[in-house]
């Protein structure tokens, strides 16, 4: 038996929308035997989660463009000696 700690929580969300996309929206989840709730909440789901990693890929990448192209015009700079130079330079 499920406890109410395994029910996820649930919200409404109201919205209108045009008959002919409605009639498209019911065709598509009787094709994919889901209700129309279920498949409205899968697709709007999925565009999601895929639009918010679109974005951190982008966000990712511009990051590191900046810190490829800053590691280029900073000169490099040791922050100790390598081994075998106190050798070198005696």
């Amino acid at each position: 038996m499920a406890s109410d700690a395994d029910v996820p929580e649930r919200a409404r969300l109201y919205l209108r929308i045009p008959e002919h996309v409605k009639a498209l929206l019911v065709e598509a989840a009787e094709l994919q035997g889901v209700s129309l709730a279920d498949f409205v909440v899968g697709a709007a789901e999925s565009a999601a989660r895929r639009i918010l990693e679109e974005v951190d890929l982008l966000t990712l990448a511009e990051r590191d463009q900046v810190a490829f192209a800053e590691a280029l015009l900073r000169p490099f700079e040791p922050d100790r000696a390598l081994p075998g130079d106190a050798e070198r330079s005696s």
